[in-house]
């Protein structure tokens, strides 16, 4: 490796991708490629950068297998920072298996939190758990400790466990600091941030509060029956059922926690669960059986009662009931809480994430494009979604040591 290139890998290990390009801007050679479209992505360039890694990919040779790896765990963190959720994980996979009988182990590490950041962000916490779990974070630089924490970090968010995601913020504070990159610094206080945002809305008798994590942590082990309008479950001390799939139900528990220690009209409910603005003799019997479905459901944890205009709530004996919603009371909402992270979604990733189909996620997203509430673009395949301005750098961890060469 030529003295341009390793002082070149070394300012992007660093986090200085402008001084990289003043080093290897005007040569065409793969390892220049490689390090010139890393340069671009932490500048947020990412279609540029994209193109130079895959020019790069293309221009190592079969016994450069350790420098085609590392390019193909950059092209999966470029995805990443795209949004572009659908790349093809057995490619990563084969690249950090080249890169661990290479002996870079970093390298090989990275890859795989790039694979824990993905299923992170489509929500399959069990899995990220468990490839994070094979992780042994000690023996590496404080970049690659930073990135560690944040997923840590993520995961126990994702969990309600506010100290454990605390502690692991504390952490990859330190290993910033130590790192002296600025975008690590940036990420890390961007989700120490949205720790002490609300995390949700309590409802209970008539009155509306919002809730940090701390306090919706605390709430998981009390004895109020919780109608949780985040999960769309109904839980009681360590009881909980699931009504994620039966949104009539849910809608009809929602109003009923609302409305507790009181009753809803029959009137209210058909609205609610329903849709209808005027309830007939039909609506009305639709009500009786949803209800009694709703009921059923619901024998372990609590029972609804009839009453002259409608129907009530009923917990435990001394028991007390709460709702738990959404910090904002938008019907999608979900969406745009993953938009809020401000990078650029495509409308197939957001539909993986949310594991909605497709067509549903884009009707929301030009209903939302109307209310001013998104933005687009690009077009086609390219189209991408955001709900603020496209950062001047990435806030995404890209990686933390030289991409060509062994």
């Amino acid at each position: 490796m030529d003295s341009l290139i390793t002082a070149a890998a070394r300012a992007l290990a660093a986090g200085d991708p402008l001084g990289a390009l003043n080093r290897v801007a005007l040569r065409s050679d793969p390892p220049a490629l490689a390090l010139r479209g890393i340069a671009m992505a932490q500048l947020g360039d990412l279609v540029r950068a994209k193109a130079l890694v895959r020019s790069a990919v293309r221009g190592f040779g079969p016994r450069e297998a350790a420098a085609r790896a590392r390019c193909i765990v950059a092209l999966a963190e470029i995805a990443l920072a795209a949004r572009d959720l659908n790349w093809p994980g057995k490619a990563l996979d084969q690249a950090r298996a080249t890169l661990e009988q290479h002996g870079d182990k970093l390298n090989a590490a990275h890859a795989r939190y790039l694979e824990v950041r993905r299923l992170l962000l489509i929500g399959h916490l069990d899995l990220a758990e468990r490839a994070l779990a094979e992780l042994d974070p000690t023996p590496f630089p404080p970049a690659s400790r930073t990135a560690h924490e944040l997923v840590v970090a993520g995961i126990a968010m994702r969990r309600l466990q506010a100290k454990a995601a605390r502690d692991a913020l504390s952490r990859a504070e330190r290993a910033a600091r130590q790192a002296g990159i600025p975008a690590l610094t940036a990420e890390v206080e961007s989700l120490s941030v949205m720790l002490d945002m609300p995390a949700a809305r309590l409802i209970a008798r008539g009155q509306v509060r919002p809730l940090l994590l701390d306090e919706v942590e605390a709430l998981q082990g009390s004895p109020v029956l919780v109608v949780d309008g985040c999960r769309h479950v109904v839980r009681e001390a360590g009881q909980a059922v699931s009504l994620a799939s039966r949104p009539v139900l849910f809608a009809l528990a929602r109003a009923l926690g609302e409305a507790w220690p009181g009753d809803v009209p029959r009137d209210v409910l058909v609205a609610r669960a329903f849709g209808a603005r005027h309830a007939d003799e039909s609506h009305r019997a639709r009500l009786r059986v949803e209800v009694g479905r709703l009921r059923a459901m619901l024998r372990p944890l609590a029972g609804i009662r009839a009453t002259k205009r409608g129907f009530a709530l009923v917990p435990r004996p001394s028991g007390e009931v709460i709702v738990l919603a959404r910090p904002v009371d938008e019907r999608h909402a979900a969406l745009l809480a993953l938009l809020a992270d401000g990078e650029s979604w495509s409308s197939s990733a957001l539909a993986l994430a949310l594991g909605m189909s497709q067509r549903s996620v884009q009707r929301a997203l030009d209903g939302l494009a109307e209310g001013g509430k998104v933005q687009s673009f690009g077009r086609g395949r390219a189209q991408r979604w955001m709900t603020t301005p496209l950062p001047g750098i990435t806030t995404t961890l890209l990686l933390s040591a030289a991409l060509p060469g062994d």
